[in-house]
This record gives structure tokens, C-alpha cells and sequence, in this order.
């Protein structure tokens, strides 16, 4: 089985050597390091590595700038605890999560893991509290749905306003007393016909256009 290869990029030397550390120990293949955005979004075009952890406040071109330079590219977001703000401009930039940077090695681990499987770190239910907790501070919804939403079928829409209140498959499913395997598919398709990545955008999306709002 190939090993996973990841780009750190953080501004602190010594972060890096931890953070590498701790991976290469667990069989994972750093590609290579950055220390600032610049260098981030050079590197991972070069490298092209399956996860790029990718600190928020750097120099020269910061962490969600390079995030939205980095549109094919999964990333995880490597936080300082209350910077809550920072993180939902982060997950709308095109971050797949977010982690603090104290996690315990376990922690990070399983989070390079579940992101470079093409999940989420967050579930659609956390990422929805965070959401709720600093909504106010966020632009007001454009008022006006995507073209892209008039391609959902009926059905499809239904999951998506599901799946932006939070709801798992499992959840969803038994709400619409369909399979897992149903909605798992209505899902696939949601993402593709809106051009998201995952199911933290889509929760993104249902704020931006009102689909939802803080604290409903």
C-alpha cells in the first residue's frame, strides 16, 4: 500500500520537525515543508501530496489565501484553540477540517487519515456548531440560491437541507425511510452537481445562501 505523502507548512521551524516527527514515525511520507503561503502553494504544486497541513496566520501569503490557491488539494487546517473565526474562513476557502495544534500524535494521526480518505474531519453536526457560534460575525446569506441548485432533484435537495442541519447518513435515512446506501448516493450527487468537496462545504454552502441560519 503507498504511504501517504504530506506538505507541512508553518511558519515555525520547530512545529515542522514536530509535526514531521510524529508522522514519519507513523508511516506517513512528508514531501516536504513550507514556511509561509507562498512557499505552501508552490511546494504542493510541486509535490502534489495527498494532505497539506497548513497553518492560518504565516507570512507573506496567509494560510486561507493559499488555502483558495489550492483548489485540488485536501487541507488541514493546524489551529491555535479560539481562533474560531479564522476556521470558518478557512472551511469556506476549501479547508476539509482543522485541528489544533497541541492535539495529542494519536489525534493527528487519525486526522491525516480521515482527510486523506477524502472525508471530512469534522462531521456536518460539529461543523454546524461552530458555524452557529460565530454566524453573526459572517457576511449575510447572498440571498440568492446557485445556479447549480436548480440541477438537484427534488430529493436531492431535500438531503442537502438534511445534511446542513447536521444529520449523518444514518440520520438522513431514517428520516426519509430510505437505506444508508440511498443516501449515500443523493449525497455523491449533491456534491458533484454543487462542485463541493465534501460534506463540511456543503454545510458552508447551506449558510451562504441562507439555507440555514445561526442558531435554527
Amino acid at each position: 500500500m503507498a504511504r501517504i505523502r504530506l506538505l507541512i507548512a508553518d511558519d515555525q521551524p520547530l512545529m515542522r520537525a514536530g509535526f514531521r516527527a510524529v508522522l514519519e514515525a507513523n508511516g506517513f511520507e512528508v514531501v516536504g515543508e513550507a514556511g509561509d503561503g507562498l512557499q505552501a502553494v508552490a511546494a504542493a504544486r510541486a509535490t502534489k501530496p495527498d494532505v497539506v497541513l497548513m497553518d492560518i496566520q504565516m507570512p507573506n501569503l496567509d494560510g486561507i489565501e493559499a488555502i483558495k490557491q489550492l483548489p485540488n488539494h485536501r487541507v488541514l487546517v493546524l489551529t491555535t484553540f479560539g481562533l474560531d473565526e479564522y476556521i470558518v474562513d478557512a472551511l469556506r476557502a476549501g479547508a476539509s477540517g482543522f485541528i489544533t495544534k497541541d492535539v495529542p500524535a494519536e489525534e493527528l494521526v487519525r486526522a491525516v487519515r480521515v482527510v486523506a480518505a477524502g472525508d471530512a474531519l469534522l462531521t456536518p453536526g460539529v461543523t454546524r456548531q461552530l458555524l452557529d457560534r460565530v454566524g453573526r460575525r459572517l457576511p449575510a446569506p447572498v440571498g440568492q440560491r446557485p445556479e447549480a441548485l436548480s440541477e438537484l432533484t427534488d430529493r436531492e435537495r431535500e438531503v442537502l437541507e438534511l445534511l446542513a442541519q447536521g444529520m449523518s447518513n444514518a440520520e438522513i435515512a431514517e428520516a426519509l425511510v430510505v437505506g444508508e446506501a440511498t443516501v449515500k448516493t443523493h449525497v455523491s450527487n449533491v456534491l458533484m452537481k454543487l462542485g463541493l468537496r465534501d460534506r463540511v462545504q456543503a454545510v458552508v454552502l447551506a449558510y451562504e445562501i441562507g439555507l440555514v441560519q445561526p442558531g435554527r
